[in-house]
């Protein structure tokens, strides 16, 4: 008989988990976070429950507890071999417990397993992590919940253990069993400006006059159809800081990292923009085209696919590249396809044919399998004098990152590796992971976010003189030594934040001391420094989140998953993680409820907490729901098979909706729908120069007749006349995009430098008349 409310399985259980209430403490850029999971069981009979979710995979988790019939238990932290054994063991003997995991494979998704939950009985589990929050380039603090867990794609015979390959059900948005609220509080002496959401939250609520903090909460209703993120804007701007927190020794005898003071220091340096003397490089773009590809990037109106915005992020791409660089494009799902055999000059010709390639491109190669076409671009031979960049367009529905991650530690003094994770539930392990281990940085394209400004401000990064002899030295009180924690930094771009963790060892000065930390490094043969002086009081906090967040920092340099951990590694991951109490892919939290006054009664039945499918999925796949009363995850082929075939089946809509697109583009190469800009730079030549032809024309709205008819000097070059009447269309007609355009713009004023700088103001002046442009001149200056 089925009871009322909540979602029931395929027998009419209904499922344990009933809500999730997260609170969230945000400190300047620092986050903390409380999530706390409801479970009861409406069941006459004891139960087992699993539930599998995403985490970001900056989180240091460094605390959960169960909550039953008003008693708490906390967990341990354990070697995961260990842990797993007690549960088993507390299973056996028809104890409760309660473990949680990070997976083998990936750091971004965890699971959470219930055991012996009584009939009738209730149960609150609370996780607690601490987080860095990422600044966006305009100074923007950038929280993301991670609430979706797409499909990941499995290479046959790997990650068969995975937490991912539990046959988990899915079932429609519309009915999931449990709810999800959230509230967060903002603090910050810079002031809080405004709060942004790309889902529906309370209006932000001051808490007190001076605006230094605020409230915001996520309104009822909201449905896993993607991760709750939050954009924080503080008044003033950034500035370097050092925080000095307490360490144990004092209440504590305990040895190792969190013995003694932490301190975390932030530098924004201030690296002047210079040009480049020369441009050289080797330029390799790997995109997916998977059939999940074919999926929008977000669930907002009207927002692009995937794979058409990645088609045009690679013309953005294609079109910004210097003259005498290399470059190749390469595909990727089950199988892989390059442009070319190998990495070619960058010329008009070879430019063109990319071009062509781009505009046939489609997401129909299947499951995204990665790990080969990275293998083949590495064994590829180096081009001397063009050090090797890499740029990867994923939407990350990889279940085993940690191979992919290593793959490219292991290539990491070649190359710099720069990494994009496309729509919602992209893994944040493998997007961060492998720009983070190849010296790169890393981008999320989801909401409204255009993965072609990203990708150029990616690429822009990538093509500045690079920060050479970077070292950070401290300055302190004699019988006082930092000890850092933090990797070695050799990379540094114009515009990024850099976060550095060291232990404070020694004798404690008096509370008025003060000590200093320095940062320098190397552009051009000039030698640059920041000089940050800060308070040598620590302060106290609870939490201990600086030492947490110093555990995590280096927890991220050494584990290199549960398999792949080299074990010279796999002992300092595990004494640091058990030490500092975050978790890693060698422990786990473990809990047993060691007080009820006998044994769980009758046999146990296995519930899995179902997961949503996204992007009309649903409409697709039969509803599965958890199943199975044994402890052993039953068979279920089906949804196995249809899990895939989201991925797969794609192509053969894409296919469909496309096939009458597909004529127009191999007879018209540069029309791009009515997107004017992406035809404009289309028509752009690789020395940065136009040429007038009637697809300009078209653009500008006039004959191709009209525009010769108008070249303002005689015998003057109509490819100059052609370029600037570019130029000065896209400052008139995409000025709010120019982050998108501003390098192959800067291709167009070298080449009129070299071929009309001697005319340049008169075309200008006569381009801006023709166009009825109201775009100042001055502008325009060489």
């Amino acid at each position: 008989m089925a009871l009322p409310g909540g979602l029931l399985t395929r027998g009419e259980e209904p499922v344990p988990l009933k809500s999730i209430s997260v609170t969230l403490s945000i400190r300047e850029f620092v986050a903390g976070v409380s999530a706390t999971l409801n479970y009861e069981n409406e069941e006459e009979v004891p139960l087992e429950t699993f539930f599998v979710f995403p985490m970001d995979e900056d989180s240091a988790v460094y605390s959960f507890e169960a909550e039953i019939d008003g008693k708490k238990i906390k967990a341990e932290l354990k070697d995961k071999r260990k842990a797993h054994s007690i549960y088993e063991s507390a299973l056996s003997n028809r104890r409760q417990a309660f473990l949680l995991e990070e997976d083998r494979y990936s750091r971004d998704v965890f699971c959470c397993n219930v055991g012996n939950l009584h009939p009738g009985s209730k149960v609150a589990l609370t996780l607690k992590y601490v987080q860095e929050l990422p600044l966006e380039a305009d100074g923007t603090l950038r929280y993301v919940l991670p609430a979706v867990l797409n499909p990941r794609y499995c290479r046959p015979g790997s990650s068969e253990d995975s937490c991912l390959n539990m046959k988990t059900p899915v079932v429609p948005l519309e009915e999931l069993p449990y709810t999800f609220s959230m509230i967060a509080t903002i603090r910050s002496q810079h002031g809080i400006e405004r709060i942004q959401s790309n889902c529906p939250f309370s209006p932000m609520e001051y808490l007190g006059d001076d605006k230094t903090s605020a409230q915001v909460s996520l309104t009822e209703g909201h449905k896993f159809d993607r991760d709750v993120e939050l954009l924080i804007y503080y008044s003033e701007k950034h500035t370097p800081s050092v925080a000095v927190e307490m360490g144990q020794a004092k209440d504590n005898p305990v040895d190792g990292l969190m013995k003694d003071p932490s301190a975390m220091v932030c530098f924004y340096p201030n690296i002047p923009e210079v040009e480049s003397p020369v441009i050289c490089g080797e330029f390799v773009f790997l995109m997916d085209r998977s059939g999940s590809m074919h999926c929008p990037i977000s669930k907002q109106d009207k927002s692009q696919l995937r794979i058409e915005a990645a088609k045009e992020t690679l013309i953005l791409l294609l079109k910004s590249l210097p003259i005498g660089c290399y470059f190749n494009v390469y595909g990727f799902g089950t199988s892989y396809e390059a442009f070319f055999p190998n990495s070619v000059e960058y010329t008009q010709q070879t430019m063109e044919e990319a071009l062509r390639r781009v505009q046939l491109m489609r997401a129909d190669l299947g499951g995204t399998e990665i790990l080969t076409p990275l293998q083949i671009i590495y064994g590829e031979p180096s081009i001397p004098g063009h050090p090797l960049q890499l740029f990867i367009f994923t939407d990350g529905e990889v279940t085993d990152t940690f191979s992919v991650i290593n793959e490219v530690r292991r290539n990491r003094t070649k190359h710099r590796c720069f990494s994009f994770g496309i729509g919602e539930g992209a893994s944040t392990s493998l997007i961060k992971g492998i720009a983070r281990v190849a010296g790169g940085t890393s981008e999320f394209i989801t909401g409204k976010a255009r993965m072609q400004s990203k990708a150029l401000s990616a690429l822009k990064r990538a093509l500045q003189p690079a920060v050479e002899d970077i070292s950070v030295s401290w300055d302190l009180p004699r019988g006082l030594s930092a000890k850092m924690l933090s990797p070695e930094q050799t990379v540094l771009y114009r515009g990024q934040r850099l976060i550095i963790y060291a232990l404070l060892s020694g004798t404690m000065p008096p509370a008025d001391a003060t000590g200093e930390v320095c940062l320098k490094y190397m552009l051009q043969g000039k030698s640059f420094e920041n000089r940050v002086t800060f308070s040598l009081q620590p302060k106290p906090d609870d939490n201990f989140t600086i030492h947490r967040l110093a555990a995590k920092s280096f927890l991220q340099t050494k584990d290199m998953g549960f398999r792949d951990t080299p074990a010279k590694d796999k002992k300092d991951v595990l004494k640091v993680s058990i030490d500092c109490g975050v978790i890693s892919s060698q422990t786990a939290f473990i809990a047993v409820n060691k007080s009820l006054n006998k044994p769980v009664q009758g046999p146990l039945a296995r519930r899995d907490v179902p997961r949503p499918i996204l992007f009309g999925a649903a409409s697709m796949i039969p509803r599965f729901y958890g199943g199975g009363l044994d402890r052993s995850p039953a068979p279920d082929h089906t949804l196995r098979k249809k899990c895939m075939s989201l991925k797969e089946a794609s192509p053969e809509i894409e296919r469909a909706h496309s096939s009458t697109n597909r004529m127009n583009l191999e007879t018209h190469p540069t029309v791009f729908g009515d997107n004017h800009l992406v035809q404009l730079i289309s028509l752009q030549n690789a020395d940065g120069s136009w040429y007038p032809d009637e697809n300009l024309a078209g653009i500008l709205g006039r004959s191709l007749e009209d525009l010769l008819a108008a070249i303002p000097v005689k015998d003057a070059n109509s490819s100059s006349w052609a370029t600037v009447l570019a130029m000065v269309w896209l400052h008139s007609n995409a000025k709010q995009m120019k982050c998108e355009w501003e390098l192959l713009e800067k291709k167009a004023r070298t080449w009129i430098r070299i071929h009309a700088a001697s005319i340049m103001q008169e075309l200008v002046k006569a381009a801006i008349a023709f166009t009825k442009s109201s775009v100042d001149p001055a502008i325009f200056a060489l």
